[in-house]
């Protein structure tokens, strides 16, 4: 069976707006009510601006630590400017080699191949899943999707409240661009 997953992105935080690495912050203000997406299946993150979009669109999740933010390491709470200006050798490494994970979290290969695994072990007798995440699981799931390399990563924006769709099934599945309505 095919299955198509939509993944949501959580609203907007004050770590999001200052362009500091995640800790466990609420959303900022309400999210906005969009339309919620159709699914057998709602899955959400365990972090509290997840559930609490989950929330806003009136879903009713089961949590999933497979879909858990990056690990940020000591790097949490602080802004990439302000990790820049005090280690720019380690900043340097985290965006250049996959395998880097100086600040003490997750590396980017790690993260890929979390995701992937993820992916890979999603319930096979739903058609449609909901999975509201953050960004870094959003953009390595479409790096899996369309094999792309680690490189790939770095390249892809998801901002605060936005869908990415994948169908396929494990160890094959195809980047969606949803038709505007």
């Amino acid at each position: 069976m095919t299955t198509r997953l939509v993944l949501v992105c959580h609203g907007a935080t004050s770590a999001t707006r200052r362009a500091a690495f995640p800790a466990d912050e609420p959303l900022e203000h309400p999210a906005p009510v969009p339309d919620p997406p159709r699914a057998d299946l709602v899955l959400c993150a365990p972090h509290t601006r997840c559930r609490q979009t989950a929330a806003a669109l009136g879903l009713t999740p089961h949590q999933d630590d497979g879909l858990r933010d990056r690990d940020y390491g000591a790097w949490r709470g602080r802004t990439l400017d302000e990790v820049t200006a005090s280690d720019p050798a380690a900043v340097h490494a985290w965006l250049t080699d996959p395998a880097a994970a100086p600040h003490g979290g997750e590396s980017t290969q790690d993260l890929l191949a979390r995701v992937g695994g993820w992916l890979d072990a999603l319930p096979r007798d739903h058609h449609r899943i909901v999975a509201i995440t953050t960004p870094a699981v959003i953009k390595a799931a479409v790096v899996r999707a369309i094999a792309g390399t680690p490189a790939s990563f770095w390249r892809i924006d998801v901002p605060p409240l936005s869908r990415t769709e994948l169908s396929g099934r494990a160890m094959s599945w195809t980047l969606r661009i949803p038709v505007s309505r």
